[in-house]
């Protein structure tokens, strides 16, 4: 277990994350944590962000699809799939 001070920052009090406790999270400067408070015990949890369609479509290429897929179309079911 890591031990964190905490120290004053302006009018508030903080706790710095060392590197190696960012990259177990994946996360990166900026990013952002809710904290769940029970008793005496403070858990730290990392907001994963929520995307919208076209954000996601954004970071899509095009040219990666094949240009037809009408034989996926043509495909006999393998399993019990129904269609």
């Amino acid at each position: 277990m890591l031990k964190l001070n905490i120290q004053k920052w302006g009018n508030s009090a903080g706790v710095r994350l060392p590197s190696s406790i960012l990259a177990q999270l994946g996360a990166k400067v900026g990013d952002s944590l809710s904290v769940a408070v029970s008793g005496d015990k403070a858990v730290l949890y990392l907001e994963k962000p929520h995307y919208t369609l076209k954000e996601l479509l954004a970071q899509c290429d095009e040219k990666a699809f094949p240009p037809k897929l009408e034989w996926w179309d043509e495909l006999k079911p393998v399993g019990q799939e129904v269609w």
